[in-house]
């Protein structure tokens, strides 16, 4: 499974569980295993790049237990749907946590003519403030 540009996964590394799913499938619901559980030891494994593995880890931290991601799927009524939906979903989890940080913002001042505009905006709201004291000049 290609992560982006940065890594491969191969297939042996993801380990998949089915069971019975909720949801529609009607009768058949009842009987086939269509909903897939698909875990990724992120920890242990070694495809992840070292530089890298401490970035994915400190991202996904609350989604994992003992280093270990896992995806459900059960949106579909097909087992294969479920799988690839599972593995497209853990592929952008991970593309989504190995990217490197924005760029961190550097403080602009506000330009001469943004702050003559700003207090041009200021000045007409306190005149339309100030026509509608009490005032009446019949």
């Amino acid at each position: 499974m290609v992560v982006g540009s940065r890594f491969v996964i191969p297939g042996a590394e993801l380990s998949e569980r089915f069971s019975r799913s909720s949801g529609p499938g009607g009768q058949g619901v009842n009987t086939t295993d269509s909903r897939v559980e698909l875990s990724f030891d992120v920890a242990a494994s070694p495809s992840i790049p070292e530089h890298l593995r401490d970035r994915v880890l400190a991202e996904l931290g609350p989604r994992l237990v003992d280093g270990v991601l896992t995806i459900a799927a059960s949106e579909h009524r097909s087992q294969l749907q479920n799988r690839e939906a599972a593995r497209a979903r853990l592929a952008n989890l991970l593309r989504d946590a190995s990217a490197p940080p924005p760029a961190k913002r550097r403080p602009t001042k506000p330009s001469r003519g943004s702050k003559e505009r700003r207090l041009a905006s200021k000045k007409r709201r306190s005149d339309v403030k100030r026509g509608r004291s009490g005032r009446f000049d019949d």
